[in-house]
């Protein structure tokens, strides 16, 4: 199976091009492979998007971007098992997830059918400022022009419609830039909004590596916004290159999720276990530190532990798997030298810490410092660290100690002690019991310090993805 661009409505032939293979991360079986596209290929996407932004996309009225999204949403769910296959093979994430991504991926396309008709400006009142009698003035939402979207392997489908399902509603085209380990939904994603009426060149998808598309993509002169979710030091490089585009950088965290005394532990333990292993903790907010009260910490910790033991290791395409492979093996390889670091360094591994190629065992680790890259960095892998602490000003000052700040959970019955500790955390976004690694798709989400740049869900999106222009009129 081959697959390439899509440039306005075209696809490409081998002959002649690169080719890279796209690989099931279980079992390292060949499922495609990349026709691979060139930086002649890109300018070709771009200037194309461009053109038909200004021909076709910023005149085209509200009902008609909200109709296109609406008819692929309707298409995205009648194929939801095929979409889900794909993600299963091709990233790796066992079907139950797999499936709920296509579920959350329908829902983020339907609440941007729903915003492209709500894309308001206001009236002002300009009778009050001196001097301001007789003049009427207002405000617009305007799209950009073109917008690239840059996405990662984790959620291929959920975290690339996050991008351009707002950047469509409002008007705007877009420049599509997949993971190159995941670009077979990518593929399927493009040609659906096709079938959906979707002006050819108001989607294009590039698909190539990283290191020859990237900054082109970034520093083009006809790219009037960056989207990206990714890595930090790939996120500093495109802020440093973008010029004075907008830029919406989403970069990870090592989210912290606070257990208090009083909680029955039930429920939490559930929770956890899902926020800190579901897809092999490859997730930007899954649950990497578990700061648990001392007086319920021994009692937590086996809990957990057993919880994690239980889980369902197997074939991401069996529906009762429940933990799959990293996504390749040097990932894999990465996380169990970062977890033998630890252990040189007096931790405990309370369960996992197994590594078979792609597979690394859902792992717990104890007696862990602040200093370690399992805590200090983001493992974006299977470990979670769970930490004792006695007093909530302790337990924020270690969710504090971090460059990161993208979401936090809290669980505790005292509901002043909830917003007192959520106040003091600096996140982007916490929830009060939930578990740090719960999204949905129509909150802002995005983080502070270094977890990233803006806003997304679906209507901030939208507000990052226009610009707000000013009208006014001098009455006789």
């Amino acid at each position: 199976m081959y697959i390439s661009s899509i440039i306005n409505g075209e696809t490409f032939k081998k002959e002649s091009r690169d080719t890279l293979a796209v690989v099931n991360p279980y079992n390292q079986e060949e499922i495609a492979q990349i026709i691979l596209a060139t930086p002649d290929d890109l300018e070709t996407a771009v200037t194309n998007s461009y053109e038909i932004f200004h021909q076709t996309m910023k005149k085209m009225p509200a009902y008609k971007r909200a109709d296109i999204l609406l008819k692929t949403a309707e298409l995205l769910k009648e194929r939801k098992e095929d979409f889900a296959a794909t993600i299963a093979e091709e990233a790796g994430k066992p079907l139950k997830f797999s499936r709920n991504e296509v579920d959350r991926a329908v829902q983020v396309i339907r609440f941007a059918s729903e915003q492209a008709k709500q894309i308001n400006g206001e009236v002002i009142p300009l009778d009050a400022a001196v001097g301001g009698e007789n003049r009427f003035g207002f405000t617009k939402r305007v799209p950009l022009g073109v917008v690239a979207a840059i996405t990662p392997f984790n959620f291929p489908l959920n975290l690339s419609l996050h991008k351009i399902a707002p950047a469509l509603a409002a008007g705007n085209t877009v420049v599509f830039k997949p993971a190159e380990k995941t670009p077979i939904s990518a593929y399927k994603l493009v040609q659906l909004f096709h079938e959906a009426g979707l002006p050819k060149g108001a989607l294009n998808v590039v698909m190539g590596l990283g290191e020859e598309l990237g900054d082109p993509l970034v520093e083009h002169d006809k790219v009037q916004k960056v989207t990206f979710t990714g890595s930090l030091p790939v996120g500093r490089g495109i802020r440093e290159k973008a010029g004075f585009k907008k830029i919406t950088l989403e970069l990870g965290s090592n989210s912290p999720n606070i257990i208090f005394k009083d909680v029955d532990l039930e429920a939490p333990i559930e929770g956890l276990v899902t926020g800190a292993f579901a897809f092999s903790g490859q997730v930007c907010i899954s649950a990497q530190r578990i700061y648990v009260q001392q007086d319920i910490y021994h009692e937590f910790l086996e809990k957990f532990v057993n919880r994690t033991k239980a889980l369902k290791i197997g074939d991401p395409l069996e529906d009762a798997t429940e933990f799959g492979p990293m996504i390749d093996e040097k990932a894999a390889e990465r996380a169990k030298t970062w977890i033998d670091d630890a252990v040189s360094k007096g931790a405990t591994v309370e369960t996992g810490g197994e590594r078979n190629g792609t597979m690394l065992t859902p792992t717990i680790m104890t007696n862990v410092k602040n200093d370690m890259k399992i805590i200090a960095e983001e493992v974006f892998a299977p470990i979670v660290s769970v930490i004792p602490f006695h007093t909530e000003e302790e337990a924020v000052k270690y969710a504090n100690e971090s460059i990161y700040g993208l979401q936090a959970g809290i669980f505790t019955k005292d509901l002043n002690r909830a917003f007192s500790v959520a106040d003091q955390l600096e996140m982007g976004g916490v929830w009060i019991n939930e578990i740090s690694t719960y999204r949905q798709d129509n909150h802002p989400y995005g983080g502070v310090k270094q977890s990233g740049i803006g806003r997304e869900g679906v209507k901030y999106a939208i507000d990052d993805m226009t610009e707000l222009k000013f009208i006014g009129i001098k009455l006789d």
